[in-house]
């Protein structure tokens, strides 16, 4: 019964298509705020830390920024219904799937290499 009801639950949940992103690419977040009666968007880009939940509705990821000095770190639901948009700046090329490491680095050691993207018309 409870099975069923979450299943349930989840099917109303309207997950919206995104690009593929992972842990270590750098992203910009582009979500609404409300404010009261005022509503307005604010992006937030930084590099993301983790992904949690597969391809559920109730799936996350952490993305950290440094902001004066001082990390930050949101962490977003996929399913969201304030997410207007996600644009993959750049692609990491890191050999985790959680990078909690990056959260003592400072400087060039917290610098990502660039994994290079390989199209499939170039092989």
């Amino acid at each position: 019964m409870k099975q069923e009801l979450l299943q349930y639950v989840d099917g109303l949940t309207e997950v919206k298509e995104y690009p593929d992103f992972k842990a270590g690419d750098t992203i910009t977040v582009t979500y609404r705020i409300v404010e009261g009666n005022k509503e307005r968007t604010q992006k937030f880009q930084g590099i993301v830390i983790q992904r949690r939940g597969g391809s559920n509705p109730t799936a996350t990821f952490t993305v950290r920024k440094i902001s004066n000095n001082i990390g930050v770190e949101r962490i977003f639901p996929v399913a969201s219904p304030f997410i207007e948009s996600i644009d993959v700046n750049k692609h990491g090329k890191v050999r985790r799937a959680r990078i909690y490491y990056l959260r003592n680095l400072k400087g060039k050691k917290a610098k990502i290499k660039e994994r290079k993207m390989v199209s499939n018309n170039q092989k």
